[in-house]
């Protein structure tokens, strides 16, 4: 196989006629190889972006050399192939595939081009463009006669007795006055939250999962019945019925008379067969680059998979005027959003152990670039999970960024294995401390380091935590200086072993430390991005003139340690890492018992009966208290300072949570940005206000608080009647 990378970056100008011949030879074979792959067996040998970049460098050297080009070029023909499963269909008016661009100068570029050869006004049909299967359904009197793939465009695979078995495409078209004849073609799809339970329930029952939507729909819609035993049978049944379709365009028909693309779309609508929700039209370029833009941002939101926009024009007879190519019309374009989907090479899994011992595999890959940032490593959860998607290491895998922020592998390439591969085994040790890694309990999946008390990684990333903003949040006491602390390279020993002595440090302590950084929940070090070695910093460097000269950073850490010991005991409650005890459940018993003393002498029945606490975090609790190291830390951190209580409280089940306040008694939502307070100052000021915060509207809510870059929230609040009031009035309303 030849990626496109192989190809050398010379301009095609600069290539001599032999040099061409060569080159578009070797490219002709190469996508005509990865073409019968991807449309005949559906495997994705190479990503999209890898295929259009060796077609379009095709292309490049037949405009620059014409001689070169043959009737047999793929830049001559309509991508998609038929295999020998299927009978043959001849589409009664030909199927296209369309040009593509990359870029949203290219777009304006053609739409400007195709608007002064139309000699019209254009308005632009926008889309947007289904990770699919193209498929071309007949219909003759309103009843389905065929149903076929795209094939080579012009004759395609008769998958009619499949389709009948998808519930959203009707066998009989609704109203009247139908077409005598009529192609109706569309995309056939998996919905995201169907190709999930899919691959779900193929991975339960021991059966292949999926690399991606496109691929499992043109796998269950390609398939024959006769081939099945019953299990297989049941299985491919399940397929169809899972897949949807939405219409994209029409192919042969006589009536009824229509002008535009659009109206088709609701004509088609009226007749039963779906269409997309997404479409809309508009009148100039700067109205399709803004639906361009609005749709990539969100299109993670979708009920499914895009890979671009398909820009057409509207009008068909402009269509007719405007005509077609040998492989794709000149009346639409397919906008491509950059690469989401790539390849790379599997290294190595690794396991890291963060605060909660969980050991979780990541995988070490080739150094890739998607969605405009390098990625290395990708979460692999369990080890279960390795062996679902079937990943050897040395395998070439498909890596996509679900939402465009976090690396998933999807599964190998399994058509590019050589047999070099070999399985992955996971470990039984921890690879921080050595511990024999084991479940928590029965029947959990993932595995844990039981040394909770010394393991490296979890005092590092329980010291991060206690840093955070839902705890402590103290300044300076991240990631780095957790590290630092706990795992540094220089010195031998750290300055802690425990988060029990964190308020014992001294400015002594922080020097001389040298460290690589960590992520606290997965235990990995951080790497450079264009060296991918590991982050080393020194964080506490010190000047040594006369005497030894703290740096900012060190006296920034203990001074910020200092003033943590009189944060709100709700902090301290979060700070002590206790299982299921979050910012809500520490505020409730906070505010009911009013210590720490008063919850440790609390039963596991008067702490489960503390609104918003329950029985499970009540039983953390006590489990959690009983434990000797746990109880260190408490010891240690009040002969430190740290008061673990309200000052002025009454005790425990006097309602000392009613506070008299401008408020009192409302129930509060903050959506957007409140000048000069963060997310959780403002909340924590509607609280100190008597308001009791909440996350959602409703009818009970009596104000919304509404800044910069509020979102349904604030359109909740006006169909309720909800009162709004402006970012601008916050603190004049709380009195502050």
């Amino acid at each position: 196989m030849v990626p496109a990378e192989t190809f050398d970056d010379r301009p095609v100008s600069g290539l001599t006629p032999d040099d061409a011949h060569r080159q578009a030879a070797t490219l002709r074979d190469t996508i005509a190889e990865l073409a019968d792959a991807y449309y005949a067996r559906n495997a994705a040998l190479v990503a999209d972006s890898d295929y259009d970049k060796l077609l379009g460098r095709l292309e490049e050297i037949e405009r620059e050399f014409p001689e070169v080009q043959s009737q047999d070029s793929p830049t001559q023909r309509v991508g998609g192939s038929s295999s020998t499963l299927f009978d043959p269909v001849v589409h009664l008016e030909r199927l296209y595939s369309l040009d593509n661009v990359f870029s949203i100068d290219e777009l304006a570029e053609w739409m400007d081009k195709t608007e002064r050869d139309s000699g019209r006004q254009v308005h632009w049909l926008c889309e947007v463009k289904i990770d699919g299967l193209a498929l071309s359904l007949r219909y003759e009197n309103g009843i389905l006669v065929t149903a076929a793939t795209r094939g080579d465009g012009v004759t395609g695979e008769d998958v009619t007795e499949n389709v009948r078995l998808i519930p959203s495409i009707p066998q009989r078209l609704s109203g009247a006055a139908h077409p005598d004849v009529v192609e109706i073609r569309g995309e056939v799809f998996f919905r995201t939250a169907e190709f999930a339970d899919l691959n779900a329930r193929q991975a339960t029952l021991g059966e292949k999962t999926f690399a991606n939507p496109r691929n499992a729909a043109s796998g269950s819609l390609r398939q024959k019945a006769e081939s099945k035993n019953d299990r297989q049978l049941d299985l491919m049944h399940d397929r169809l019925k899972r897949l949807s379709l939405y219409v994209h365009g029409i192919g042969a028909w006589n009536s009824p008379p229509v002008e535009n693309q659009s109206e088709i779309y609701e004509l088609v609508k009226l007749w039963g067969v779906p269409t997309s929700p997404h479409w809309a039209v508009v009148s100039d370029v700067a109205g399709a680059i803004a639906y361009v833009e609005r749709n990539g941002a969100h299109r993670h939101d979708l009920e499914h998979e895009i890979d671009g926009v398909v820009v057409k024009v509207d009008n068909l007879e402009t269509h007719d005027r405007l005509g077609a190519t040998s492989r794709a019309p000149r009346w639409a374009i397919a906008y491509k959003y950059p690469p989401e989907h790539v390849n790379t090479v599997l290294l190595d899994i690794v396991v890291g152990v963060g605060r909660t011992g969980r050991a979780t595999p990541y995988a070490v890959m080739k150094p890739v670039t998607i969605a405009g940032s390098v990625v290395r490593q990708a979460t692999l959860h369990n080890k279960d999970v390795v062996a679902q998607k079937g990943v050897l290491l040395g395998d070439t895998i498909v890596l996509r960024k679900a939402g465009d922020v976090i690396p998933e592998i999807l599964g190998p390439v399994v058509e590019l294995r050589d047999g070099t591969q070999r399985e992955w085994v996971m470990p039984t040790a921890c690879p921080e401390c050595g511990a024999i890694l084991a479940p928590a309990k029965e029947g959990d999946i993932d595995l844990r380091c039981p040394n909770t008390e010394h393991c490296p990684a979890q005092v590092r990333g329980r010291v991060e935590h206690i840093g955070s903003r839902g705890a402590l949040d103290i300044e300076g006491l991240g990631e780095v200086t957790a590290a630092a602390l706990t795992q540094p390279i220089v010195p031998a020993t750290p300055p802690l072993t425990s988060e029990a002595g964190l308020f014992d440090l001294t400015i002594e302590d922080l020097f001389p430390i040298e460290v690589t950084v960590k992520d606290a929940e997965t235990g990995l070090a951080k790497l450079e991005e264009n060296s991918g070695r590991p982050v080393i910093q020194t964080p506490f460097r010190a000047t040594v003139k006369k005497e030894l000269v703290p740096s900012q950073d060190a006296l920034k850490l203990v001074k910020g340690l200092a003033d943590a010991k009189s944060k709100d005991l709700w902090r301290f409650l979060v700070a002590l890492n206790i299982r299921h005890v979050g910012p809500v459940a520490a505020r409730a018993l906070a505010s009911h018992f009013g210590s720490l003393a008063a919850i440790e002498a609390a039963t596991v029945d008067e702490l489960s009966a503390v609104d918003g606490v329950g029985a499970i975090i009540a039983s953390s609790l006590v489990e959690w208290r009983e434990v000797d190291w746990h109880r260190d830390i408490v010891t240690r951190w009040r002969q430190a300072g740290v008061p673990f209580a309200i000052p002025g409280h009454p005790g425990p089940g006097i309602a000392a949570d009613a506070v008299d306040g401008p408020l009192s008694g409302m129930t509060v939502v903050v959506t957007g940005t409140m000048p000069g307070f963060s997310r959780d100052a403002a909340e924590e000021a509607v609280r100190k206000a008597g308001g009791k915060v909440s996350s959602s509207v409703s009818k009970k809510t009596n104000i919304v608080f509404v800044g910069d870059g509020a979102g349904s929230k604030e359109t909740k609040a006006m169909e309720l009647g909800v009162r709004i009031v402006p970012a601008a009035d916050f603190a004049a309303t709380l009195g502050l």
